[in-house]
């Protein structure tokens, strides 16, 4: 299902589809500041298992990134020391690699550090607010593509049809 949400006024009506996809344990595709990700409730370990299949990539062994929507959300699910709350704030939105918490799923457990993203991009931070937990993420693109295919929310559904539930179109 490909559903059009404008970033600059959401429709709480095709978020709320959104949501409901993540609750159920489904994969969605969203824009992020970026390019468009793949994502999942990163709580729900099943969908976890499932993203990382899709993406070809060992949970065990890879590291994971999680999308948060602020500095208080980031508190819950890695471990945020004074030196790093002091650059967190200067520098969000943005990625960091912090110490992982205990809040997160075993599945994160063997890993020391997560990955964690505050987006600039009020459907990524919409869609992590609404949910109540962060969302796993991996961008789209593989490293032989090109960049129009990673932005471009038509050509990703085409790709994707069948594998994700939905596919949110947020525009290039």
């Amino acid at each position: 299902m490909l559903i059009r949400i404008y970033p600059e006024n959401p429709n709480p009506r095709e978020m709320a589809k959104a949501l409901k996809m993540l609750r159920d344990g489904e994969l969605i595709i969203y824009p992020t500041d970026t390019v468009y990700a793949i994502g999942c409730d990163a709580l729900n370990v099943r969908a976890v298992e499932k993203i990382c299949a899709l993406k070809g990539v060992n949970p065990q062994k890879s590291n994971l990134s999680i999308i948060c929507y602020d500095l208080s959300n980031i508190s819950e699910y890695a471990q945020v020391s004074n030196a790093a709350f002091k650059l967190l704030k200067k520098n969000l939105p943005g990625p960091f690699i912090l110490p992982t918490s205990s809040r997160l799923p075993k599945i994160y457990k063997n890993k020391k550090e997560v990955g964690i993203r505050v987006p600039d991009n009020s459907i990524a931070r919409g869609l992590v607010d609404g949910l109540g937990n962060p969302i796993l993420t991996m961008s789209v693109h593989d490293e032989d593509e090109i960049i129009e295919y990673s932005t471009d929310p038509e050509l990703i559904h085409e790709k994707y049809e069948g594998r994700v539930a939905l596919v949110i179109d947020g525009g290039y």
